[in-house]
């Protein structure tokens, strides 16, 4: 250390100082010291990002002056994209505020056309303490653009809301911001890899709704086919006409059917899964429609439909009960408790055990994180032996459930409900969406002559199979109305998810492209959705108590430090070079 004696030493000492700077700002590498790898890319996501073969353009519109959690959020993109860009040059990034600078007109029409592409706007009301209230516009979205390909949008927010403790029965669910702003972290990477994948994929699957059976028509599903015309190739395929060829057909939509399926019927839907087809059931087994008892305003009986489909089901794995599922842990119906002198309905809403609320309890990607689905009058699922297949239960109810079994009495007095009821709540976490995976058997096998075999084999254009060759995916799901859309006269249909008088839209939606993406889609990009950020927070009442101590201990402490070491250096500096 000869050099520090020297004249100049100084230079040295900036010269090295100013090589670190710019080595630390040229290259991007941090190390990941939390438990849950929060600030590591999956492998999935990295070899997407290697990939690339041309610019990948992100605008992000979640900036400027923004709320405490927003802001958070928005240095958490900040970081992931800053990640994505040091994985790929191909990754370019920006963040703005859409429209700053224009007039009002054109920064509405330009507003509208980012709406129709699906970036979402929040307005946020501030009430300072003078009582005088701030409205703001946030963006919480983002544009991925790809080549000439339509951008694709993203909801940066949570597709999860969290809810502090509160009692099912006479508490109003209150949001945990904090935990909410953690849950969309960490859903952040999944969402920029997924609309990277979608954009530079080579082949586009494609996805078949079912008819022939009474389905869900047109309009009530019609959420559900926007979403997949946005996203893959789509059609209807009739059953009655033909055989569904899996080579065309990635994947088979069954929703809501409502009449009989034939043992012809059957065995088209078999021979597609024997041969590495996939299927979405979302069956409801018994009839019990809303609309009838809102109607009448009388009481009905749920009764089996006899859709003749528990053999096959039963086959690869699983039971839908003759039941109906209840929870007290549920959404809300409005019904009327008088009339105003004019005669106009005093409504009331009250919870309704039937639209109970479920919720994952596992770790597939298709249901973590993500924020409860509402059901319409579902059963109770089952899992039976099945060599070779493996069940997820993807989605269930809550600790408050009870089953009823059909034939079922279906009240609106279900709403008022006695203490003995309350007793009978007594099940916990009741299935009704099930993954099966596996290598299905066929419900035929054995039971066909040569001849038929042979028929099947000159419709379907593929031999006839006992057993799948290779590894299939199915998801059964015991309420067809997870997947369907209410309609309204005003409105006409409501997003999936969304129900008339509950200004709320659950997570339907998500959960339904999420079994289509699971499905369909191989680039394992869904190891993303597994990731969960642990939220740490402080202990309120303990900073309270604290406080003092720790302001010291961090303000204080390392003031007096500093001046301390000023202090010994100057001390030493005069008894060395002091004149004796």
């Amino acid at each position: 250390m000869n050099w520090l004696q020297k004249k100049y030493w100084w230079i040295v000492v900036v010269a090295i100082f100013l090589a670190i700077t710019f080595i630390a700002g040229a290259v991007h590498y941090r190390f990941d010291l939390t438990a849950e790898k929060r600030f590591s890319l999956s492998e999935p996501t990295k070899q997407l990002l290697g990939k690339l073969e041309e610019p990948v353009h992100i605008q992000v519109f979640l900036t400027g002056d923004l709320p405490a959690d927003y802001k958070k959020l928005s240095l958490a993109t900040k970081d992931l994209l800053a990640d994505f860009r040091d994985r790929s040059h191909k990754v370019r990034i920006s963040f703005e505020i859409p429209g700053e600078g224009l007039n009002d007109t054109a920064k509405a029409n330009l507003y509208d056309s980012l709406s129709r592409l699906g970036v979402v706007f929040e307005r946020n009301e501030d009430v300072t303490s003078a009582n005088k209230s701030t409205s703001q516009i946030i963006i919480p979205s983002a544009l991925v653009t790809y080549g000439d390909q339509q951008p694709v949008a993203i909801d940066l927010r949570s597709s999860r809301t969290v809810f502090k403790t509160y009692n099912v029965v006479n508490d109003n669910p209150e949001i945990d911001k904090e935990a909410t702003r953690n849950a969309a972290e960490a859903l952040l990477e999944f969402k920029f890899a997924d609309a990277i994948d979608k954009l530079t994929r080579t082949k586009v699957p494609t996805i078949a709704y079912l008819v022939g059976n009474g389905e869900a028509p047109a309009p009530k599903v019609y959420d559900l086919m926007q979403s997949l015309r946005n996203q893959y190739r789509f059609g209807i395929f009739d059953l009655k006409k033909s055989y569904p060829n899996p080579k065309e057909i990635d994947a088979l939509l069954i929703v809501k059917p409502t009449q009989p399926f034939t043992d012809e019927d059957k065995l088209k839907l078999d021979q597609y899964i024997m041969h590495g087809g996939k299927v979405v059931w979302a069956v409801d087994k018994l009839y019990a429609e809303l609309d009838s008892l809102m109607r009448s305003q009388a009481d009905f009986v749920a009764f089996d439909r006899n859709l003749n489909l528990d053999d096959i089901l039963f086959k690869y794995g699983v039971r839908i009960n003759g039941d109906l599922l209840q929870d007290l842990n549920c959404s809300k119906i409005p019904v009327v408790r008088g009339y105003n002198p004019d005669g106009s309905p005093q409504m009331i809403r009250l919870p309704w055990p039937y639209y109970p609320f479920l919720s994952a309890h596992s770790n597939n990607p298709i249901s973590k994180n993500l924020d409860r689905v509402l059901p319409i009058f579902p059963s109770s699922i089952d899992t039976v032996s099945a060599p070779g297949i493996r069940k997820t239960v993807l989605l269930a109810s809550d600790t408050n459930s009870r089953t009823i079994s059909s034939p079922a009495m279906v009240s609106l007095n279900a709403t008022a409900l006695t203490d003995d009821d309350f007793r009978t709540f007594n099940k916990s976490y009741v299935p009704v969406a099930v993954l099966l995976e596996g290598q299905f058997k066929s419900l035929f096998a054995n039971r066909l002559t040569p001849q038929i075999q042979d028929s099947v084999a000159k419709a379907l254009g593929l031999p006839f199979a006992a057993s799948s060759a290779t590894e299939g995916k199915q998801i059964v799901v015991s309420d067809g109305d997870i997947f369907t859309n209410a309609v309204t006269n005003t409105s006409g249909p409501l997003p999936m998810g969304m129900i008339p008088f509950e200004n709320y839209r659950f997570a339907n939606r998500e959960f339904f492209q999420n079994s289509i993406d699971y499905l369909v889609n191989a680039s394992n990009i869904f190891v993303a959705r597994n990731k969960e950020f642990t939220l740490r927070l402080l202990d309120k009442r303990k900073v309270e108590e604290e406080k003092i101590k720790w302001q010291i201990i961090n303000i204080v402490l390392p003031i007096g430090v500093i001046l301390l070491i000023g202090i010994l250096f100057q001390w030493r500096r005069k008894k060395k070079f002091a004149y004796k």
